[in-house]
């Protein structure tokens, strides 16, 4: 019974406007319609990410900015991109991640996260480097794919050098759980 209304809750959840949970971390909108904001729920829903960790409320501004992108406490996403649905899921998680980044991570975790991720840098301190040569980058990537490992995510790696490839999934958990208390492990994806 207490499994019924604890669904029942969750799914309620995803309909409401405004002000939402997403797995404990506190997500407010800025625009969006409803079904762009309840895209954004689902895709923190299905992560296996615990976002409650992030210690503030986040802002999604919903609108069209042609690019995704985050700040501490804000990330803004593309409305079109919304629209898409599942495909946009993975973009959503890595703009979280970002805000993981800005809130618990700092130097002695970047440089290791840096290193194991294979990075040149931490986050565009050397002029130049392409997007993939970022370890924010590259640790934001690999928070999307490794708490949704389904083939539904288009953060899926295709190849040994794409940012997802940097470490494997199970590892990388391994090793955010070590670092900020992170899930280690992931629900299966049917249950989802």
């Amino acid at each position: 019974m207490l499994r019924r209304v604890a669904l029942t809750a969750a799914a309620v959840a995803l309909f409401l406007p405004g002000a939402a949970s997403a797995s404990g971390g506190e997500v407010a909108f800025d625009g969006g319609s409803q079904q762009e904001q309840r895209q954004v729920r689902t895709a923190l829903a299905v992560s296996s990410f615990d976002w409650s960790l992030v210690p503030r409320q986040v802002t999604v501004h919903i609108g069209r900015y042609g690019t995704s992108h985050s700040a501490p406490g804000h990330v803004w996403l593309d409305a079109g991109l919304l629209r898409a649905g599942t495909f946009a899921w993975g973009t959503v998680m890595d703009e979280f991640a970002h805000q993981v980044d800005f809130f618990l991570l700092y130097e002695p975790r970047r440089k290791v996260l840096q290193e194991r991720l294979g990075a040149t840098a931490w986050c565009y301190e050397v002029s130049g480097l392409g997007h993939g040569a970022n370890g924010c980058e590259r640790f934001a990537s690999m928070v999307a794919w490794a708490y949704w490992p389904s083939k539904e995510n288009a953060y899926r790696p295709s190849s040994r050098t794409d940012e997802t490839a940097s470490m494997p999934a199970a590892e990388f958990r391994s090793l955010l759980a070590d670092l900020i208390g992170a899930p280690r492990t992931i629900a299966p994806l049917k249950n989802r």
